[in-house]
């Protein structure tokens, strides 16, 4: 039997949260037209009834910060949120890295969370010039980065319903999935190539005990 919960956080906030989400998503700007209901169903029953989901658009960082708070424990768990978005596809763009900037300083996080992503990005010269380290050390400069993000508190059901929907239940072939036409991501095998994958897998599982555990909620339809 479900449970209902008492949320910490509003269908307004809620709903500029995956905004925001999208917004991460969107940020490489490739877009075709293969499989628009993909993301569609992920995020479609998480909204509030009364927001239009095909009317629903990227989010301005002073938008987002308006809602969510500056430097507030919601700020901090939606910019993990973002993040693990961001290399949902293995790789870090630099258009990705720009929004992601914009988010911390608009929501006044710590732009240092950043700094050791940028080693990661497909073309670290567009951004900085410290593309010597070896797969070594970028691995070992990830670790402060996946601690912080282990550290996401999931307090919202429709989040975490998101998050099940969004994070394959095992590791997946390569794929696009796109929306309204736009391509949001190519998704090659994570297992492999996404430096953050445990870190993807970690959050899934939180997500799906948060609902089961706290939520009394079947959760066999994201296993």
């Amino acid at each position: 039997m479900t449970i209902a919960v008492q949320s910490p956080y509003s269908s307004e906030q809620v709903a500029a949260w995956l905004r925001g989400l999208l917004t991460v998503a969107w940020a490489d700007g490739n877009f075709d037209a293969q499989e628009q209901q993909s993301i569609a169903s992920i995020t479609k029953d998480e909204l509030a009834p009364s927001i239009q989901w095909d009317s629903l658009e990227v989010i301005t960082p002073e938008e987002l910060a308006a809602m969510l708070g500056k430097g507030t424990p919601a700020a901090a768990n939606f910019l993990r949120t973002a993040i693990m978005v961001a290399i949902a596809d293995g790789t870090y763009s630099a258009s990705e890295d720009q929004v992601l900037h914009q988010l911390c300083q608009a929501l006044e996080q710590p732009e240092t969370l950043l700094e050791s992503l940028r080693h990661t990005l497909e073309h670290p010269e567009q951004i900085t010039a410290t593309n010597d380290l070896t797969k070594c050390q970028i691995d070992q400069a990830l670790d402060p980065l996946r601690n912080w993000l282990d550290g996401l508190d999931i307090q919202d059901p429709r989040v975490a319903r998101f998050l099940c929907k969004m994070i394959p239940a095992q590791c997946p072939f390569e794929r696009d999935v796109t929306l309204f036409g736009r391509k949001i991501v190519h998704i090659p095998p994570m297992c492999k190539l996404n430096p953050l994958y445990e870190q993807l897998v970690g959050l899934r599982f939180r997500a799906l005990s948060y609902l089961a555990d706290e939520c009394g909620e079947d959760v066999s339809a994201y296993i």
